[in-house]
């Protein structure tokens, strides 16, 4: 008598705990939580390697071997006629090079959230939009020349 009593508690409980749970998924759309929304449609471009050679006294010394990462929105992505890879790399190259403030040698000392910030900014300066949301530096290191000649 008293297993049948249980048994018939354990069903009422189940019931009414499958009722709650089908109300709340039917008002809230899910039982699991909402992802975050703007990290969902971000898409992660790698660029090419790029190689930028560092001139000193009219000699190449070695190379800056980059290669980054940046952020766009998949919708944003799938309309765009253009790509903004080349943008970035083009943008990258022509800031190394031109920076008289990296010393290819101390390369630690060297302020890569300038360099990130810069690149973002006129790739959508250049795009006329905001398409890129962030660049990422996933490799930056220096290769003299004698080592870049090398082969394996």
């Amino acid at each position: 008598m008293i297993r049948l009593v249980l048994a018939g508690l354990w069903v009422c409980i189940l019931t009414a705990g499958t009722s709650y749970a089908v109300a709340y998924w039917k008002e809230n759309g899910s039982l699991l939580p909402a992802k975050d929304e703007f990290l969902e449609g971000l898409q992660y471009q790698k660029t090419r390697a790029l190689s930028v050679p560092m001139v000193e006294n009219g000699n190449v010394q070695g190379y800056i071997v980059a290669r980054f990462v940046y952020t766009v929105e998949a919708r944003t992505m799938h309309q765009l006629n253009v790509p903004p890879e080349p943008f970035v790399v083009d943008e990258a190259f022509r800031r190394i090079y031109a920076d008289d403030r990296l010393d290819f040698r101390k390369l630690a000392r060297y302020d890569l959230a300038i360099l990130t910030t810069a690149i973002k900014q006129r790739v959508n300066e250049r795009m006329q939009a905001e398409i890129v949301q962030d660049v990422l530096v996933e490799d930056f290191n220096y290769v003299s020349k004698e080592e870049f000649q090398q082969k394996p």
